[in-house]
């Protein structure tokens, strides 16, 4: 039997307003009047069970801005997976008090091996560990960069503890060209339950992310813009 694979919707979100990533930073979005919430409320009338929600001047200016967003989105009858640069134990307890049900641990924080190490053992399955990886190695993105091993790195952090992973391929997000399958195949061997971002542009790629070892994957540009289907996309992955 199949494991349900989760399509998770990607609410980006900068100065209160629906954003997406730029190499330069947060650019402002037209897609539902550039309403974080009204975009959320329409993920979850297509079906959503899970949202990923991101504030992006948390992960790019290390200011928690959008909390109250997060909590918002929290309130609707959805599972919030929140993120931003999470680095910290602090900042990983606001957005726990916002809502959250998960929290993604950022790929800037598995620079202090000793720390990661310690929030993974605090919080157990409550934290995701993100894998932002760019030319075969952990690239964070925003002012704390990170640059790391990723072979060597998932392997301290699956010894760690981690109980989930998402790997995004940083050269695909936004992009809608389709997932870095090798990739996420590689990451999967680690044995860890694995959600992947960046590229996705239709329901054949969630089946091919499937087929690599994902367990879900995160839908940012193709799911805001609506150029796929979410409606259609739930049901098929039902």
């Amino acid at each position: 039997m199949l494991v349900v694979f989760e399509v998770i919707p990607a609410i980006d979100v900068s100065d209160g307003v629906l954003s997406a990533f730029t190499p330069t930073g947060p650019r402002a979005l037209e897609a539902y009047d550039g309403n974080p919430l009204v975009a959320a409320e329409a993920a979850v009338a297509a079906g959503a069970r899970w949202l990923h929600v991101v504030d992006m001047d948390l992960a790019f200016r290390g200011e928690a801005r959008n909390v109250e967003i997060v909590a918002a989105i929290a309130s609707l009858p959805v599972a919030v997976q929140a993120a931003g640069g999470v680095r910290t134990a602090d900042q990983v307890g606001v957005l726990f008090e916002a809502g959250a049900t998960r929290v993604v641990l950022g790929s800037a924080a598995l620079a202090d091996e000793d720390r990661a190490t310690a929030l993974l053992s605090a919080e157990g399955s409550r934290l995701v560990v993100g894998i932002e990886v760019d030319d075969e190695r952990i690239r964070s993105r925003g002012p704390d960069a990170a640059d790391l091993p990723l072979m060597e790195t998932l392997g301290w952090v699956v010894g760690a503890g981690a109980s989930a992973l998402l790997v995004t391929s940083i050269a695909r997000v936004g992009e809608r060209a389709g997932p870095d399958l090798e990739l996420v195949g590689r990451v999967a061997r680690a044995g860890r339950p694995l959600f992947a971002a960046g590229g996705v542009a239709s329901v054949a790629d969630l089946h091919d992310l499937r087929a690599a070892g994902a367990v879900g994957a995160v839908v940012g540009r193709a799911a805001i813009e609506r150029s796929l289907d979410l409606s259609a996309a739930f049901v098929e992955f039902a």
